[in-house]
Parts: C-alpha cells; sequence; structure tokens
C-alpha cells in the first residue's frame, strides 16, 4: 500500500480553489476517514465511493483508508468530490496504475453503481482548474459539453467509474458509455417580432433607444396598453452573445442547475414573478452561495412587470448591481461576487386599478392609495432609469388600420449600427455602450457645446434633476445622436432624450 493523490476544485460563489486529495491505506482496522473540513453532503462521499468501487469491480482492500483534503483551512461543500476520492484511493489501493492521475483535476458525483452523475458547476471548476495550471480535468459525461467551451485545458468526459480506472491504468473491463455528446450548437432563433405590435411607434423608437445603449427603461400605462409584449420583443433587437459572454453566462447557469446548460447566444431574457423573495432574486444559500435571477440576467434583461407589486426590499436590491455590474453575498465564510450586469425594464400600471389614464374607465383609486403604489419604486432606484415612458390604450381605429410595427431584424440593424459608432468613439477605454461611460468622462473628454447643454443645465441648477440624471441623460442623448447618424449631439437629440428621460 501507498499514498496516492488527486485534485479537485472547491468553488464559492464563481471563484474555485484547486483541493489536493491525498489518499493512505494502512494496516490498521478498517475503516474509511475522510478529513479536512468537508461538509455533511461530502462527509457521505465514503460510502458513496466504497459501494462504487465494489460494485465495478474495483474494490478497496478492507484496510484503514484516510483521505485528507488541503489546505483543511478551506471548506469544502457537495458530492463533486466522489471522483477524487475514487481515483486517490484506487491509487494507494494499486489498482490505478497509469500516470498522471496526480496531475488532473477530477470532477463528478458518483452513484452506488459506479455511475458517474453531473454536478453543478462544471465550468467556473474548469475555468479554475485551468488558471492554477492543470492541463487536464476530467469530468461527467453529461457535463462536457460545456466543460469543452474553455480553451487551453483539455478536458475528458465519462459515465462510469470503470471507464476512468481503465483510461489510467486498471485492469478491468469499462462498463460503454450511456449517453454520447455530439457537436454543441447555438440557439440563434427569436420568435417575438416588433411588427405584430400595433399602435406603439413612440414606445417602438423608445426601445430602440434603450437597446442601442443599453439604457434601463420603466413603462407606465393601462392593462392591455401593450407593456410585456414590448418587452418581450427587446431581446429580439439586441446583438448577439460573443464567447466570453457565452462562457460567463453558461458559468452562472452552471451554478445554478443542476442539469448541463445549453450554449446560446441570445441574450437572456428573465421575468419573475412578483412574488420573487429576496434570495432568489439576489442569490444565496447555506454553504456555498448560489446565484439569483438577477445574475442569470447577466449579459441580457431582467424585465419586472407589475414592479410596484415587488417587496421594496427585492426593488432596493437592485440598486447596487445597477451601479456596478455585480451583485457580492457575503458569508461568514467569505463574499461571493457574481456578475450582474443586466438591461432593466420595468412595467406598472398608472394607478393599483390601473385605469387613470386613457383607458375610457373611471378609477377607483384614491391619492393616497396612487402614492403608496408608486412608493414603493424609491427614488435612488427611479433616478436609474433612464427612459420613462407614458403609453395609452390602443384604439379601434388603431387596430382597424392594421399598419404593423416595424420588423426586429431592421430594428436590430439600427441598433447594431449605433453600437458600432459608440465603439469606435470609446476604442481605448473600458467601455462599449453609452450607458457604460462615466459622467467623468462625458464631462471632459466628451464634453458637449453649451449651447447643446443649455436646457439640462439649467434643470440641474434648479433641481429639477439630479447630477446622476444629468449623466444619464447626457448619456441617452449620445445613444440617440448615434441612431441618427450624428458625429455628435444637436439640441434635437438632446431634447429627445430629456423627454424620454421625463425631463422636459
Amino acid at each position: 500500500m501507498k499514498l496516492a493523490k488527486t485534485h479537485s476544485i472547491s468553488l464559492f460563489g464563481l471563484s474555485g480553489r484547486v483541493i489536493e486529495v491525498e489518499a493512505d491505506i494502512s494496516s490498521n482496522l478498517p475503516g474509511f476517514v475522510l478529513v479536512g473540513l468537508p461538509d455533511a453532503s461530502l462527509n457521505e462521499s465514503t460510502a458513496r465511493v466504497r459501494s462504487a468501487t465494489v460494485n465495478s469491480g474495483l474494490a478497496l482492500p478492507q484496510r484503514k483508508i484516510t483521505v485528507n483534503l488541503s489546505p483543511a483551512s478551506v471548506p469544502k461543500h457537495g458530492s463533486s468530490f466522489d471522483l477524487a476520492i475514487a481515483l486517490a484511493a484506487l491509487g494507494a489501493a494499486g489498482l490505478v496504475t497509469g500516470e498522471g492521475v496526480s496531475e488532473t483535476v477530477f470532477i463528478g458525483e458518483l452513484a452506488l453503481d459506479g455511475r458517474i452523475k453531473p454536478v453543478r458547476g462544471v465550468l467556473p471548476m474548469v475555468m479554475a482548474a485551468r488558471a492554477c495550471g492543470f492541463a487536464k480535468a476530467v469530468v461527467p459525461l453529461e457535463n462536457l459539453a460545456e466543460a469543452k467551451l474553455i480553451e487551453g485545458i483539455e478536458t475528458f468526459g465519462f459515465d462510469h467509474l470503470t471507464q476512468v480506472a481503465s483510461f489510467y491504468g486498471a485492469k478491468c473491463s469499462p462498463v460503454p458509455p450511456i449517453k454520447r455528446v455530439g457537436v454543441e450548437s447555438f440557439r440563434d432563433s427569436a420568435t417575438n417580432c416588433f411588427s405584430e405590435v400595433l399602435g406603439q411607434s413612440s414606445a417602438i423608437d423608445a426601445l430602440t433607444v434603450a437597446a442601442a445603449g443599453g439604457h434601463h427603461l420603466l413603462m407606465v400605462g393601462p392593462p392591455g396598453a401593450g407593456k410585456t409584449m414590448l418587452a418581450e420583443r427587446l431581446p429580439g433587437i439586441l446583438p448577439r452573445l460573443n464567447h466570453e459572454q457565452i462562457v460567463e453566462n453558461l458559468a452562472i447557469q452552471s451554478l445554478a442547475r443542476s442539469e448541463a446548460g445549453f450554449p446560446s447566444n441570445l441574450v437572456p431574457f428573465m421575468a419573475p414573478h412578483q412574488t420573487a423573495s429576496l434570495a432568489s432574486m439576489v442569490g444565496g444559500g447555506s454553504g456555498s452561495p448560489s446565484p439569483g435571477i438577477i445574475s442569470l440576467a447577466n449579459n441580457g434583461i431582467l424585465f419586472l412587470d407589475e414592479a410596484p407589486e415587488f417587496q421594496t426590499s427585492v426593488l432596493d436590491s437592485l440598486r447596487q448591481p445597477l451601479e456596478s455590474g455585480t451583485i457580492t453575498i457575503s458569508r461568514a465564510s467569505g463574499q461571493a461576487v457574481f456578475p450582474a450586469k443586466f438591461q432593466l425594464v420595468l412595467a406598472a400600471n398608472p394607478c393599483p386599478c390601473g385605469f387613470s389614464v386613457g383607458s375610457g374607465r373611471s378609477c377607483s383609486c384614491t391619492g393616497g392609495q396612487r402614492a403608496k403604489y408608486f412608493s414603493r419604486i424609491s427614488g435612488p432606484l427611479s433616478d436609474r432609469i433612464d427612459l420613462r415612458l407614458q403609453l395609452n390604450q390602443v384604439n379601434a381605429k388603431q387596430i382597424s388600420s392594421g399598419e404593423p410595427g416595424p420588423l426586429s431584424k431592421d430594428l436590430a440593424i439600427k441598433v447594431a449600427n449605433a453600437r458600432k459608432l459608440a465603439e469606435k468613439r470609446l476604442r481605448g477605454t473600458p467601455w462599449v455602450k453609452n450607458s457604460q461611460v462615466p459622467g467623468s468622462y462625458l464631462r471632459k473628454q466628451l464634453r458637449l457645446p453649451f449651447q447643446v447643454t443649455r436646457p439640462l443645465d439649467t434643470a440641474l441648477d434648479r433641481s429639477v434633476i439630479t447630477m446622476r440624471g444629468y449623466d444619464r441623460t447626457l448619456r441617452l442623448t449620445w445613444t440617440v445622436a448615434d441612431l441618427n447618424g450624428n458625429a455628435q449631439p444637436t439640441s434635437e437629440d438632446l431634447a429627445l432624450a430629456m423627454y424620454y428621460r421625463g425631463n422636459a
């Protein structure tokens, strides 16, 4: 008997740390001991590994087996260490003789019959392994497609312990693979089109501005005005995700879901129900925190329909990620930071009953009820909204005319051209969209003539807008100019931006 070691990854949020798995077999009384600060689910790994090896024809000797997870000071969670523990024990028993076991990262949960089950977080684990200099990683076969997205590290997928053991020199009959992984493809289709929207041409223009600059949006209108319909069509005119964004989103999905993610270059669209809790939106959980809906909307759209019906704490939790693009979850064992670069779209009725404007029906709400209804969207959150639209009910004449809205593919071309102008202007900076440009850069390097900004300066002097509102209006102005093909914003571009902002 000898000492053998393998490696695995311990995740905390999206950050991974390499864990050395050492196995020693001594001549003491039979037993299987796991040390190194494992949690309850990881402590149960000893029973899973023992049964999996026996049922795979790779029975471990009836001796004292001690497995150490190092460094011991790092908390370890979950069942993804099973495969690494099994390979270390088989190596210590002399059943695995192949070279390279100690230089490979092993990730996977073992069933009692030796099957290797998929686990959450494979993508960030493989990313962490590559960052630490490992050249090879073994993952469950069902997770292989997402692991292959990481370049610079060779990944292998197996669905049974005998396959891994045979790969590393064990004398056994490997069980044939149950599932084969095909060539992954991308979903690249948008079914909803703006041509289906009737009577809301001005709203479609505003959504095009929001898409071109990545600006946050609030739509207020009576029930049935088309707020949800408009929001659902916004992803169809946004540019497709690049490879870096796809991998980042898939890493978040890998942590949040048990099944393997499916790569897609379409922007995410998350629309939680009004009863969503703070934990479901932000993320959390015991042990290693999981990402919430805010992070799942990363690089995409977060749509809150009937926004005033959400809990105030949920709405206020959006303020930090709207500014920083990240969400930080603090626990006693550390802080988990998840990306949260989303575009916020809010929809609301003008009052609790929804009929205070433009519906032809009498409103039954009192002034106090209306004030309480909109007070849930706090001032600081409202100040971070760039565009504020007032939608009216579509009338019979607009419906009978049958004039369709513009095609989403045509709007997507306009948005793409506007973004190219912004990228060209911001070349050499860390920003690619107008909504990302800080106010200091706008007021210095991109300073506009006083004749153009005079109405905005006057609004600031009269405390009609805040300094944050001033900067956000400037960002909106540049987006309007990009859509109009102007090299520099004009007074008309600023006037339209102030109108969208609600300062006109």
